[in-house]
């Protein structure tokens, strides 16, 4: 049975490099394929970090250099990215209908999400963008910038920002036209362009909101089926990396919540994954969430792999 299905990937899984993502988001748009090849109606999000940090990080460097009159806000890096990675996505997405001979067409709609001025996170950055650097260089990094910088999982040190969560996405009407029209669509870029509401207005504000986060929103508001939250590994685990591992491929919100009590999901990797995915589960009775490799996602939409959280 057809459904629709919102699927979040992950901003280290397209690569550091223009080059390099082209490459591989060629495997990406085949495993989305798979999918809207079944029957389904598809939505796809995706992660920034790498990429923002990047962009950011290479337009400081310009501006203090000189070769550009100013720094680039936040906002506009985030804007930037959803665009750059969105143009390497939707066109390897068409050309993998084209060569299946699917009549579908794919946009990419420039997305602003809603987030509170009052959410905590701003006064505690803890999202990391941008590339990863050894202890010594991210202290220079954060002496000349005034960036926070910290240790990132074993893998060196990054740049963390704000990240609030979101509250609303403003261009959820042209979304949803879109994906009624039965067009593929790519939104929530990096989580979506944070934006606050002042007297009726939008601004932009520095920060990156969470992707798996801004994609549950995106389900939720959009009426999705499924929540496909795609990372490293086939299935969620506790005692991860342990002699005692064990694979999950069920869970309640309340077991969901037990294991976050007893801190088996790491911050900043599994943890909003699941924390998305139970409050994906929560919103209505019948959605399903889907935490699973991008390689396994027919399957685990097909119940054979894959945790799935759902009531």
């Amino acid at each position: 049975m057809s459904k629709r299905i919102v699927i979040a990937l992950g901003g280290n899984a397209l690569g550091s490099t223009a080059a390099e993502q082209l490459h591989l988001v060629t495997d990406t748009a085949s495993a989305i394929v798979d999918l809207i090849a079944d029957g389904n109606e598809v939505v796809i999000a995706h992660g920034n970090g790498p990429q923002v940090g990047m962009i950011h990080l290479g337009l400081s460097t310009a501006a203090e250099s000189g070769a550009i009159k100013a720094d680039m806000p936040f906002p506009e890096c985030g804007a930037m990215s959803q665009g750059y990675i969105g143009y390497h996505l939707q066109q390897a997405i068409d050309n993998e209908l084209s060569r299946r001979h699917i009549a579908k067409s794919v946009a990419t709609v420039v997305t602003q999400v809603v987030v509170s001025p009052e959410d905590p996170a701003f006064q505690n950055p803890t999202k990391p963008v941008g590339a990863f650097y050894d202890k010594e260089t991210a202290e220079r990094i954060a002496a000349q910038r005034g960036y926070t910088m910290v240790e990132d999982a074993g893998r060196g040190y990054r740049q963390v920002v704000p990240s609030p969560k979101p509250v609303d996405i403003v261009e959820i009407d042209s979304v949803r036209a879109l994906c009624n029209a039965g067009h593929v669509v790519i939104a929530v870029g990096g989580g979506g362009i944070p934006v606050i509401r002042e007297n009726g207005q939008l601004r932009g504000v520095p920060a990156v909101i969470d992707k798996d986060f801004g994609s549950e929103l995106l389900a939720e508001l959009l009426e999705a089926d499924v929540l496909v939250i795609l990372t490293a590994v086939e299935k969620v685990a506790i005692r991860f990396n342990t002699p005692e591992q064990q694979d999950l491929d069920d869970l309640t919100p309340a077991q969901v919540e037990e294991y976050i009590a007893q801190g088996q999901f790491a911050k900043g990797s599994m943890l909003p994954k699941v924390q998305a995915a139970e409050k994906f589960a929560l919103s209505r009775p019948g959605r399903t969430a889907l935490i699973t490799l991008l390689q396994k996602a027919q399957e685990g939409i097909a119940g054979k792999t894959g945790t799935r959280i759902h009531q």
